[in-house]
């Protein structure tokens, strides 16, 4: 492959592993149905071996780039800065990570399957063209064969694999468009969507809600007696498992406290991540957009449509060129209304952010400058260049207040890890009073605590009552680090889970039959006042019959939100398909549906076919990638399950237990 890219130029340092993790497409994969543990009934058979998640058509994935990709996960959470919670939270990204590397591999063999082809010069063309040429090919010139290897094997790859993952990538990016290319959206969809996302209504709308009727509950003793033996399997071992034990906590803030970081400290830090560092090149734009027409069904383009966006933005071109002011234009003219608002300032970008045609303009341009007409494939452009940054490290007195509480935390981390340990060895050899009276510490012993209990000097852990409630009575003392230190401990007795008596838990009983019974008088008075309201011909006469309030709504839309019901959104969007005098069946409303509505629309306003114009190609674009993502999902869910029921999906539960309990974490 080398070979096809010989042209020297500027090497440019970058950090590539965030580049190299890149999926091909916005298409979200890691929540589809199924997910890891569909294929558990595998296990036994061909269980992939240590070390290894899962295979995919006897490709493996391994635990190595479960934890690599897990890593990238967390570093886009914390927007790429260091931050001391980011490795404890490797583990809970670790199970997203495989999904998502499992169902990658799975669409690079189905794309196999159905004989797509990704080619050395398709290869070579995403290098020098695609999203990686600002890296190897920088003003259209590849680096260099020395170069392009040293970028490669600073981040832990070889040419040939590296190329293996864009090739890779460029056969999902073909299995998708492949996918997707058959979703079409008609123009009566665009203009149904138009009418719904605009119509506005007004109502009358009754209210009742479960806590007045709840308050109208006065169960007898033997109403609850017989709720409890009704549901008397609910409540087994609901008093839980309680345990006493014995601790020595390590206070890392005490710690922290005493220590000291040198100048000396920071720059060594500092040299062993520059790369942490860098800041890209950026230029700080505004711009204005007039669209040209989408292809058509038949794929192809109205060029009189294109024509005619041409003229309107060399119309906007030279009015600035007069000395029109361009925030000014881009409000009136631009058809992105994302920027539009904002007088066409998009902020900040660095490469590989935009479309090509947009960057090499923007990047070319100077401080102050604004380009000529600029096509792509969303319209004709016109940017201004409000700034520019070159790329650069910054500089250690730059960073020194961002890195110093790392540092710290580092030294602190490592003399609390080793008195941590010491305290063990000697708590084993002298037990705990003797061993923690030596180092000046006290010992905690708590009587029977449940996992929820708060613990003096810790308070409520869950981290660390994991650990207590997985050891065994009067095991040897455990070392178990916490956010706040470290403890050893020792479980002393174990107090195993009971079921309570009705008497003991007469109040859960009583509190759970009112919500219960509260719930059930809700759901039929709501629907009693919707049935009285319709043969009545009249929602407020029924309102008062059956003791309900009644509001009136301001003209809302779709998207507003309504006292008492909340988001128009949500189960109340029903209204918008009434017509005015109409009346709703029951609309359950209020936090977790504790309260019950009832509307009727007195009056419905549909928007302005003026305005249909200006939203149509919006609205095309979502529905169609709403389409797309939805074509999408169901064929990776589709994918996965046949896969996974021929065998060629084999998972390994241990394996990934050891991830996301955060087992090998610590080796990235």
């Amino acid at each position: 492959m080398i070979r096809f890219l010989q042209s020297p130029g500027p090497l440019k340092k970058f950090i590539l592993s965030a580049i190299l993790l890149i999926f091909c497409g916005a298409m979200v994969i890691t929540l589809i149905p199924g997910g890891l543990g569909a294929s558990s009934s595998l296990l036994g058979v061909g269980t992939p071996g240590q070390g290894v998640v899962a295979t995919v058509s006897g490709e493996d994935v391994t635990s190595r780039e479960v934890l690599k990709q897990a890593q990238f996960m967390v570093k886009q959470q914390f927007r790429g800065q260091n931050s001391p919670m980011a490795a404890q939270l490797i583990p809970y990204f670790a199970g997203q990570a495989a999904n998502t590397l499992i169902t990658e591999k799975a669409l690079v063999a189905e794309a196999k399957r159905m004989g797509l082809k990704a080619t050395d010069e398709d290869v070579k063309d995403e290098i020098l063209h695609g999203q990686y040429a600002p890296y190897f090919a920088p003003g259209g010139n590849f680096i260099g064969k020395e170069a392009y290897e040293n970028m490669l094997a600073s981040n832990d790859m070889t040419p040939q694999s590296f190329e293996q993952t864009v090739k890779d990538e460029i056969l999902r990016r073909k299995l998708i468009a492949l996918i997707t290319g058959s979703a079409i959206v008609s123009d009566k969809e665009i203009h149904d969507e138009f009418e719904k996302r605009n119509t506005k209504i007004k109502f009358d709308y009754a209210i009742l809600n479960q806590e007045d009727l709840r308050k109208g509950l006065n169960p007898t003793d033997a109403e609850l007696k017989a709720y409890y033996d009704r549901n008397k399997a609910s409540y087994n071992n609901a008093i839980p498992e309680k345990r006493k034990l014995e601790y020595v906590f390590l206070d890392k803030s005490k710690i922290l406290a005493g220590i000291q970081v040198s100048d000396q400290d920071l720059q060594a830090y500092y040299n062993q991540h520059q790369d942490e560092f860098r800041v890209p090149e950026q230029v700080k734009v505004s711009h204005i957009l007039i669209k040209t027409p989408t292809p058509g069904a038949d794929g192809k383009v109205d060029e009189k449509g294109v024509e005619e966006a041409r003229k309107k933005a060399a119309d906007v071109l030279s009015q600035l060129k007069a000395g029109g002011k361009f925030d000014e234009l881009a409000k009136k003219y631009s058809d992105d209304p994302g920027s539009a608002k904002q007088g066409g300032e998009l902020g900040w970008i660095g490469r590989g952010r935009t479309v090509p045609e947009f960057e090499k303009a923007a990047f070319s341009l100077g401080k102050g400058q604004t380009s000529d007409l600029v096509k792509s494939s969303y319209g004709f452009h016109i940017i201004h260049v409000e700034d520019k940054q070159e790329a650069h490290v910054k500089s250690l007195d730059e960073v020194r207040a961002q890195i110093e509480p790392l540092v710290k935390q580092q030294k602190a981390s490592k003399i609390l890890q080793d008195q941590a340990e010491a305290l063990q060895t000697a708590i084993k050899a002298d037990g705990f009073d003797k061993a923690a009276a030596a180092k000046g510490l006290n010992v905690v012993s708590t009587d029977f605590v449940s996992k929820n209990d708060p613990l003096p000097g810790i308070g409520v852990s869950p981290q660390f009552m994991n650990e207590v409630f997985s050891a065994r009575e009067k095991d040897a003392p455990e070392l178990a680090q916490i956010p706040q230190g470290f403890a050893v401990f020792q479980v002393e007795s174990v107090k195993p889970p009971a079921t309570p008596t009705f008497e003991e838990i007469r109040t859960r009983v009583e509190n759970e039959f009112k919500n219960e019974r509260a719930q059930q008088l809700l759901e039929q008075k709501v629907q009693e006042l919707s049935d009285r309201a319709k043969a009545e011909h009249d929602l407020k006469r029924a309102a008062k019959e059956l003791g309900a309030t009644v509001k009136t709504s301001e003209l809302v839309g779709p998207e507003s939100q309504v006292p008492d019901i909340g988001a128009m959104s949500g189960p109340a969007s029903a209204a918008f398909d009434l017509k005015p005098g109409e009346i709703s069946a029951p609309i359950s409303a209020g936090a977790s549906g504790t309260s019950g509505v009832v509307l009727e629309v007195i009056e419905k306003q549909p928007p302005a076919e003026t305005d249909f114009a200006s939203k149509k190609d919006q609205i095309r674009d979502s529905l169609l990638q709403n389409k797309q993502q939805e074509l999408f999902e169901v064929f990776v869910s589709n994918l996965r399950q046949q896969m996974q029921k021929d065998g060629k999906i084999r998972t390994n539960q241990d394996e990934l237990k050891k991830l996301t309990r955060g087992g090998n974490a610590a080796g990235l």
